[in-house]
């Protein structure tokens, strides 16, 4: 990030302070309602998703052995475990395949898919109707997909989510998450080495403070969420990620 100008880098470090926020208080998204924001500044995937990645490794797991070693307050696990290993056998080939896609697609239109994805995904928050799973055929069908595109982009969450909801409770979905999205980031950023892709290890430290704020204000703030309706939140997110995406998708093409 050297040839970034001073506010492009106080910006970036903003925008990361969001993204620990919403990472540690919805439990997904340090992705999908950041990765834009971060494109319109510097619009190249492959500088910003191993930062992304490495910050979800530290604080998802941060959080978990937090969270398992508090257990026996409840004596209930915050992670379920049979929705990890259903999720995993279905996810891990379509992950590798879309990690591929990312090395392989040129930057412009990569660009453009991501943008576009979130643009469909800001609509199911504008609209109030997220999407959902209804039976074991789509459950397949929505983890695949999400696979993929968190392969290409990180930011399959929603997709992930719409099946998730029908198998487990409330308390156990943050960590839940956090679980399957350390093991998949874990081999996203595995094909990074291996393909020889920088993977950012010194901006991911001068960004880990700030990200490490928003995830303590997110940790508050996830207690609440799981007391509230958060429907008027997520509206607001919708039209802001619309937005930007729309933004996007015309510098992409232009």
């Amino acid at each position: 990030m050297t040839d970034l100008a001073w506010y492009q880098l106080g910006l970036i470090a903003l925008i990361f302070i969001w993204s620990g926020f919403v990472r540690s208080g919805l439990g997904f998204g340090g992705a999908l309602f950041t990765l834009p924001f971060l494109l319109l500044i510097h619009n190249d995937p492959l500088l910003f998703l191993p930062i992304i990645s490495l910050h979800l490794l530290f604080f998802a797991g941060l959080t978990v052995i937090h969270s398992e070693r508090n257990k026996s307050d409840t004596k209930q696990s915050t992670v379920n475990w049979a929705f990890f290993r259903y999720a995993l056998l279905i996810m891990i080939l379509p992950k590798l395949a879309g990690v591929i896609g990312l090395l392989i697609l040129p930057t412009a239109l990569m660009n453009i898919i991501i943008f576009s994805l979130i643009a469909a995904y800001s609509l199911t928050y504008i609209l109030g109707r997220p999407m959902q799973s209804s039976s074991r055929m789509i459950d397949v069908l929505f983890l695949i997909a999400a696979a993929y595109v968190s392969g290409t982009s990180l930011i399959g969450g929603p997709l992930v989510i719409a099946v998730a909801m029908r198998h487990i409770k409330p308390h156990e979905f943050r960590n839940t998450l956090f679980v399957i999205w350390w093991i998949l980031v874990s081999i996203k950023l595995g094909a990074f080495i291996v393909a020889e892709v920088d993977i950012q290890l010194l901006n991911a430290l001068w960004l880990l403070p700030f990200a490490g704020i928003g995830h303590f204000i997110g940790h508050r703030f996830h207690e609440k969420l799981l007391e509230k309706d958060s429907a008027s939140f997520y509206k607001s997110l919708g039209w802001i990620l619309l937005g930007t995406s729309v933004v996007g998708i015309s510098q992409a093409l232009s």
